[in-house]
């Protein structure tokens, strides 16, 4: 504020526009309007959007997986690429929420319900997407009724299903905590057992992969620490989004420090996940470590598009989030949207070339059954990309994501999210 008075013109990033009677004015209006004719609109189409992912998933079902895009030598894909995004997305929301409070600190505002309730629908995206790869509904029912549990496979479903529940209790009691029905001592406990469960569903997810010693990009003790890092990155890029969306719809009244606090704390996570990037390439490019296999593949092989806008969209969200001048509203959503599309880019770079190597020089009968793009032999399908969605997984994505997206609607519009002292 000191800057206006001297006449300079920068509008100093602790700024709160809606502490003007007239901004205020506008906020109440805007409060009064929401859940109007807009919002229904959006459930609607997130319904509607989610039954054509359905009825798509049904065209699945009854046509094989062949549909996809997917084949034995690269049988994980787009559903398995979004489970490990969503599942970041749902942690990064849980553990802005629970540090506050499990630590006893000053937390952002007024947001640790809205960030719960993303993280909620984050992670029944997550779910759904492992739903639609399994191939057929019984065989969920078969992971439980034959489960091993010495399966990191197995450990990754029954952290995920605790996760939700666990995510569903903490709603509830911050809910009841606010009433008076649940003590402040209660609330920090279960805070800290959701911070533990939060890291430790990144991590379970981390060792599916980090276990398989035959793949290249795969078999690192760096993925663990990686992926938290990573879910740290897009949770908070997405609970940012989310609080400045509803803060301009009146849905919340946040001050701009908390939301300058919120774009210092995800520009810190950025600055943590590209140190880990760096480690991990660093590693690959050493000669005693096999060579440059892996680092040429990312920086200028099939997979450079995903590499480097993970990288310039993580340096150029950390640059808005470093500089005052650059902390507004609108940058600060637009900083956020880059950094989540870089780790999208970052779970496809980690998924995709797990398998584009090949690690297997006589990989069998080469057919449309095995191998995408299996005419020209296995040296041919390894040309370009082995693996790209299909039409229909990208029908059923949508519908998952549509899904998430009317839940998290849902829930803003019929249940009491908003601070307690709005």
């Amino acid at each position: 504020m000191s800057d206006i008075n001297n006449g300079v013109g920068v509008i100093d990033d602790d700024f709160n526009p809606a502490a003007a009677p007239g901004a205020r004015e506008a906020a109440g209006v805007r409060a009064a309007a929401w859940g109007g004719r807009g919002l229904t609109v959006a459930i609607g189409v997130s319904a509607a959007l989610a039954v054509l992912g359905i009825v798509l998933w049904v065209i699945q079902l009854s046509g094989g997986m062949v549909q996809t895009g997917m084949r034995n030598l690269d049988s994980w894909g787009l559903y398995i690429t979004n489970f490990m995004f969503f599942v970041g997305l749902s942690a990064g929301g849980l553990i802005i929420s629970s540090v506050p409070k499990a630590f006893g600190i000053a937390g952002f505002g007024g947001i640790s319900k809205v960030a719960v309730w993303t993280s909620i629908a984050a992670t029944v995206c997550a779910i759904a997407f492992v739903v639609v790869d399994l191939g057929q509904p019984m065989r969920l029912w078969e992971l439980f009724a034959y489960s091993n549990l010495g399966s990191p496979l197995m450990w990754d479903i029954i952290v995920l299903g605790t996760y939700l529940i666990l995510s569903c209790v903490y709603l509830w009691a911050t809910l009841q905590n606010e009433r008076g029905r649940v003590s402040a001592t209660a609330l920090r406990v279960i805070s800290v057992v959701a911070l533990v469960c939060a890291v430790l569903v990144h991590s379970v997810t981390a060792w599916i992969f980090g276990l398989q010693q035959g793949r290249e990009m795969w078999h690192t003790a760096l993925l663990a620490p990686w992926f938290v890092s990573s879910a740290l990155v897009c949770g908070t890029a997405l609970v940012a989004i989310v609080v400045v969306a509803l803060r301009k719809a009146g849905y919340l009244a946040l001050d701009q420090a908390n939301v300058t606090k919120l774009a210092k704390l995800l520009g810190a996570f950025i600055c943590v996940d590209l140190y880990f990037f760096g480690c991990d390439l660093l590693t690959e490019a050493f000669p005693a470590a096999g060579g440059m296999a892996v680092v040429d593949m990312l920086v200028s092989g099939p997979l450079a598009p995903f590499f480097w806008v993970e990288v310039i969209g993580c340096v150029a969200c950390a640059v808005v989030c470093f500089t005052p001048s650059l902390r507004r509203p609108g940058l600060i959503v637009g900083a956020s949207a880059l950094a989540i599309a870089a780790i999208f880019c970052k779970r496809v770079q980690l998924l995709i070339g797990g398998f584009q190597i090949t690690n297997l020089e006589m990989a069998g009968p080469v057919t449309p059954m095995t191998v995408t793009g299996w005419e020209s032999g296995i040296s041919g399908a390894y040309q370009g990309l082995v693996y790209w969605p299909t039409m229909i997984e990208w029908g059923v994505t949508l519908g998952v994501i549509a899904l998430g997206a009317l839940i998290l609607l849902a829930g803003l519009r019929y249940l009491p999210l908003r601070p307690k002292q709005d």
